[in-house]
């Protein structure tokens, strides 16, 4: 996977390759991705991945490209926090799925030439909310 994007990606095509950054750190990390932007009528998961340990994590992936917008982890409001647990609830009770499970956020952070800064994983990112 190569660590810059071009200068004047669309906002789509940004998201989507720091998407394919963050599942790329996931499994080398020892995690299987189980699904990618999974979809329902009410909103859209990023990643759903699988821990080792048999933990579903379903994480919600922001990029930023520079500073202008904020941190990457600055998108991740209450709202959206809430609508994340309710879109997680949505996958478990359509997958009949009674297993544990956490929310994380990954933080894709590029300079404005499109270098990749980081990937930090943050788990149990919408705690407190």
């Amino acid at each position: 996977m190569t660590t810059n994007i071009p200068d004047g990606a669309s906002r789509k095509k940004l998201g989507a390759w720091g998407e394919q950054v963050a599942a790329t750190r996931l499994e080398a990390d020892g995690y299987r991705i189980v699904a990618r932007n999974w979809r329902c009528a009410q909103g859209e998961i990023d990643l759903i991945a699988q821990a080792g340990d048999g933990l579903l994590v379903f994480v919600e992936v922001n990029t930023r490209r520079g500073r202008s917008m904020g941190l990457p982890e600055e998108a991740l409001t209450p709202h959206k926090s809430r609508k994340l647990i309710q879109l997680a609830e949505i996958y478990l009770g359509d997958h009949n799925l009674d297993v544990e499970w956490r929310l994380d956020l990954m933080a894709v952070e590029l300079d404005q030439r499109g270098k990749l800064l980081r990937c930090e994983h943050i788990q149990d990112a919408v705690l407190g909310w």
